[in-house]
């Protein structure tokens, strides 16, 4: 590709971060995606965040990885921050080493993520670092809500657990 045209991805570094202050009641999702191959599958999913009733927010997703490969304070502040990952699975997702790091940063942080078939008309692959057992769901906004909704109701669950734990000062 020329220096002086964009590609999707490449359009991405004015989006990505700056995602619309979400509404009340929306969870904050970050976004996990091939940079190199996947880039307007993550502009669909913001797309897809802006739906009335979408249940969910952006609040950042992939970057492209500096020369040594690690994740950026900024991803990792951002995947902290959100209340469940999107890994948006493509054709090279088991070769994108952003997505491997963004994977294992949000296990290590124990937040919910899901996996999401990219393209229905082709074979996706899983991220390093993804679980066997864990399969991709197919991409609908049904699907979508579904899973936004079950990290709403763990959420719910957990603090629950959290007040019924803590205990009560007396005095």
């Amino acid at each position: 590709m020329n220096p002086s045209q964009t590609s999707p991805a490449r359009d991405l570094d004015n989006v990505v971060g700056h995602a619309e202050a979400p509404s009340k009641g929306k969870l904050l999702v970050f976004v996990s995606f091939d940079v190199e191959h996947d880039g307007e599958l993550y502009e669909l999913l913001l797309a897809d965040s802006k739906a009335p009733g979408s249940g969910f927010a952006v609040l950042g997703g992939s970057e492209r990885l500096t020369a040594t490969d690690a994740l950026c304070p900024r991803v990792r502040r951002r995947i902290r921050d959100a209340g469940q990952v999107i890994v948006i699975c493509g054709e090279h997702t088991d070769a994108s080493m952003g997505v491997f790091g963004e994977l294992r940063e949000a296990q290590e942080e124990r937040k919910p993520y899901f996996l999401l078939w990219g393209r229905r008309e082709m074979m996706c692959t899983k991220p390093i670092g993804a679980k066997t057992a864990e399969g991709m769901y197919s991409w609908t906004r049904q699907i979508l809500q579904d899973q936004i909704a079950q990290t709403f109701r763990k959420a719910g669950t957990d603090a629950n657990a959290v007040m019924v734990r803590k205990p009560v000062r007396k005095g």
